[in-house]
């Protein structure tokens, strides 16, 4: 069961990062923004919007990637406890079979 807890450890503590980042990200986008609002000529406000805009789509594209990462991160973690403890399964069965025939192990 510890490892089912890790699991969501893993996938909790990757959301938590992955709202601090779309935080930092909109609050950089805001602050183009508003450097697009104070902008005299129509080339800056444009140029200023247009940052804004790439930063959004570059923050949004790091936070998924991020969200996969932990995912295949965690899954990994419950398949290979999955993995271990069938082994731990069988060769204890394996073992209690070699006692009973009075076979070492």
């Amino acid at each position: 069961m510890a490892e089912a807890d890790l699991e969501v450890v893993i996938r909790q503590l990757a959301k938590q990062q992955n709202k601090g980042l779309m935080a930092a990200v909109k609050s950089r986008r805001n602050r183009y923004i508003s450097l697009a609002a104070k902008a005299k000529d129509k080339e800056a406000k444009e140029r200023y919007k247009q940052i804004a805009k790439n930063i959004m789509l570059q923050g949004a594209a790091a936070a998924k990637r991020l969200q996969i990462s932990a995912d295949n991160a965690a899954d990994s973690y419950a398949r290979s406890m999955r993995h271990a403890a069938a082994a731990a399964h069988s060769k204890g069965g394996q073992e209690d079979k070699n006692l009973i025939q009075g076979v070492n192990p």
